[in-house]
């Protein structure tokens, strides 16, 4: 599938997102992070990250230019990082959408409690996905003559 054909099928919609935008994203995940690594319970520390998590595949998609629509809005702006950034991340998204459907039994459903190692597993992949974004931002506005 294709960013395109996610548009046609309804999960997607165009969205311009200015550079600010964008930008904004960016700074509230970096603080996100930042926020997540502090002495605070597994569960907060996993919460935090998985919404910095979700702010970068946010800040990913609005930047090719869509947005998620609103059924299911994170689960597809977490699936569509693979077709942002690159088949590559398909394993990074695979995980992040398991601590999307984690984060959801513990919030909601009040289910078991997070653990310190899934936390740390979390903050890891965001993390990873930090510089994988960033990267890809870099390079695309290198290509478009906006460095």
């Amino acid at each position: 599938m294709s960013l395109e054909s996610w548009l046609a099928n309804g999960w997607l919609t165009r969205h311009e997102a200015s550079r600010q935008e964008v930008d904004d994203l960016l700074v509230a995940a970096a603080a996100d992070l930042l926020d997540a690594q502090k002495d605070i319970s597994p569960a907060w520390r996993f919460a935090i990250a998985y919404n910095a998590a979700l702010r970068l595949c946010t800040a990913a998609l609005q930047a090719a230019g869509y947005r998620a629509s609103r059924e299911q809005r994170h689960y597809r702006t977490i699936a569509a990082l693979p077709l942002v950034i690159g088949p590559e991340a398909t394993e990074l998204a695979d995980f992040l959408d398991h601590c999307r459907a984690r984060r959801h039994d513990v919030t909601y459903e009040a289910l078991t409690a997070v653990t310190e190692s899934e936390a740390t597993a979390l903050i890891a992949a965001v993390v990873e996905l930090d510089e994988r974004i960033r990267t890809r931002l870099r390079s695309r506005a290198q290509e478009s003559g906006r460095a």
